[in-house]
């Protein structure tokens, strides 16, 4: 199987060098020193790497059953959760108050990635949990947060989020389930909800289910949608746990992949819930855990390509194949390894270039997160909004694409289970369909958010991307790096025009190409994060910091993506400035 080292040197070069954490004006930053940021790293590698990987493959052949209405996970799950507990690694973000370390969101995400990139499926039970937890702190009342926030940020329970039923996915005005007030203030919740990660499970005492139902008097459609807090065993207000509530899994999903995670079919009879937030504005709450879930999926689809990505440089390394056109690179043996034929190394910079971009993208969103969850900075927050369809959409549509390619280096063997690179495609594919599927992602980008607070948020991020050009004016050495970038973003502009000058009078057109500029957006901003990555690494060889092949090799590998990758923006513009014209042709029964 194979294994697993956490790229701390990358996120080290990233925290210091690029975005300077301890330099930030942020509050909580200043405590983020590189022996610090180190040592948790370290840290959590060696946790993602002993205690997670191998449990890796165990879940995947195991799957979960479900038994007289408990779900048991794989063998060694119990345990290496509570492992992951009793560390403190569910709690690095969250709250002092609530029995979290506080640190930034930055630090989450950072340690999020090797937990995933090492075991995805298992990473499921704590990562919907820290997003109900942030749904309670957010909306609640201030005995909610006492009662259920605590034990969240612990993961002595764990947390959900039931939004989908049989006849609705992203159509959520479409649900059916009810809710029933109750004399007590409570409600009573009706319905069945699928695709429910972590529904029902093994690894904790409770299980704290995020429920979205209808309330009488709410109206039709979303409007008329509530949240309610619907916990599988009742808490007595001593906070002891009380009765079993009524509600079950009815299934659990047999899936493409992520089969360590219980997907369950969850029915609800009645069962006693409580609401979280205002009455009948219940996607307002959901959406502060929906939001945390996409920036979270979208950093799987890039973690899962790393993992992916590790182990087919180990095999091009290893394997001898063929030899090379320009004469015989490993003369002793019978053949050359797989790492000296072009086509490879091509394959193997694309997956390169993808990972590290999308990390320092993800990196770069959870500081603006920070920024605006700390300091209050609206501009932070609308820029981080546009960018969170991108953040998913893009990352988790390439991140599939580069554990293909992954895959595709194996050969045969790449096919066959007993290498384990198969499971990075199987569980990859997942990222691209849940938390909103990736159509639906750039459904909103071009339909919702280029438009949001006027333009500002956009026009915003277009301000960064030609402040970082002109910062590097006369720079010969950045010219690679900048030239591209300058024509990228104004590849960008010019489909947003495309879509302001169409979009009311033919607005087709524009939904026609909102997966292309989702994809010619996530370019643009992974060549910003190239030339930031490109501006670091000359900087530190400038003044002799840091190991001189790392940073060698990570402008290298900007090139290439500046030089192979983002010309896809050149694509991308033509085919949204076809309209939608060569899209909506045939009729619906010509399909």
């Amino acid at each position: 199987m194979p294994g697993y080292t956490a790229p701390v040197k990358d996120m080290q070069f990233l925290l210091h060098d690029v975005l300077q954490v301890s330099k930030a004006d942020i509050p909580g930053y200043g405590d983020l020193d590189e022996s610090f940021t180190e040592a948790v790293l370290t840290e959590a590698g060696r946790v993602a790497a002993d205690l997670l990987a191998p449990l890796n493959a165990v879940g995947d052949h195991e799957g979960c059953t479900l038994e007289n209405g408990v779900v048991r996970t794989p063998a060694g799950f119990r345990e290496a959760f509570a492992s992951l507990r009793a560390g403190g690694w569910t709690a690095l973000d969250a709250p002092v108050e609530f029995g979290g370390q506080g640190l930034p969101y930055l630090m989450h995400s950072a340690v999020n990635e090797t937990f995933v990139s090492a075991n995805m499926a298992f990473n499921m039970y704590q990562g919907l949990t820290h997003g109900a937890c942030s749904a309670i702190l957010a909306h609640g009342t201030d005995a909610q947060k006492a009662t259920y926030v605590p034990r969240l940020v612990s993961c002595d329970w764990t947390g959900t989020m039931n939004l989908t039923e049989p006849q609705c996915g992203t159509d959520l005005g479409l649900m059916r389930t009810r809710a029933e007030p109750q004399a007590d203030g409570s409600y009573r919740i009706t319905g069945q909800k699928i695709f429910i990660s972590a529904g029902e499970h093994d690894l904790a005492e409770n299980i704290v289910h995020l429920v979205l139902a209808k309330a009488p008097g709410g109206g039709e459609g979303t409007k008329g949608i509530s949240l309610f807090i619907v916990p599988k065993l009742l808490v007595n207000p001593d906070g002891s746990l009380g009765a079993r509530n009524a509600l079950r899994a009815e299934r659990v999903e047999h899936k493409m992949g992520i089969h360590g995670s219980a997907t369950c079919v969850m029915a609800y009879e009645g069962a006693t819930g409580y609401l979280l937030g205002e009455l009948h504005k219940g996607m307002k709450a959901m959406f502060t855990m929906m939001n945390e879930a996409r920036l979270g999926v979208g950093l799987q689809g890039y973690a899962v390509a790393e993992a992916a990505y590790q182990a087919a440089a180990t095999y091009a390394r290893d394997r001898l194949q063929g030899r090379a056109v320009t004469g015989a690179q490993n003369p002793s043996g019978p053949a050359d390894p797989l790492i000296v034929h072009p086509d490879i190394r091509r394959s193997l910079m694309e997956q390169k270039s993808f990972v590290e971009g999308a990390r320092a993208f993800t990196f770069w969103g959870a500081t603006l997160i920070d920024r605006a969850h700390r300091l209050g900075d609206d501009t932070a927050d609308g820029i981080v909004s546009l960018l969170t369809p991108v953040l998913k959409g893009f990352q988790t549509d390439m991140g599939f694409a580069m554990a293909v390619q992954a895959q595709q280096v194996f050969g045969g063997h790449g096919y066959i289970e007993d290498t384990g690179v198969s499971q990075f495609v199987r569980d990859a594919r997942i990222a691209m369909i849940y938390e909103g599927a990736n159509g639906v992602q750039a459904l909103d980008l071009v339909g919702r958010k280029l438009a949001a607070d006027g333009g500002k948020p956009v026009m915003a991020f277009f301000d960064l991307v030609k402040s970082e050009v002109k910062a590097h004016d006369g720079d010969a050495r950045m010219q690679p790096f900048t030239e591209p970038l300058k024509t990228a973003s104004k590849q960008m502009q010019q489909a947003a025009m495309f879509f302001m000058a169409n979009a009311m009078k033919t607005p087709d057109a524009a939904l026609a190409g909102s997966t292309d500029f989702l994809h010619l957006a996530g370019h643009v901003c992974l060549g910003l994060m190239w030339t930031r990555m490109a501006k670091a690494a000359h900087q530190a060889l400038d003044e002799g910091r840091g190991d001189a092949a790392f940073l060698q090799a990570k402008i290298a590998t900007g090139r290439f993506f500046m030089a192979r990758q983002l010309p896809a923006c050149a694509l991308h513009l033509a085919r949204i400035e076809t309209g939608a014209d060569p899209v909506m042709a045939l009729p619906a029964d010509a399909f």
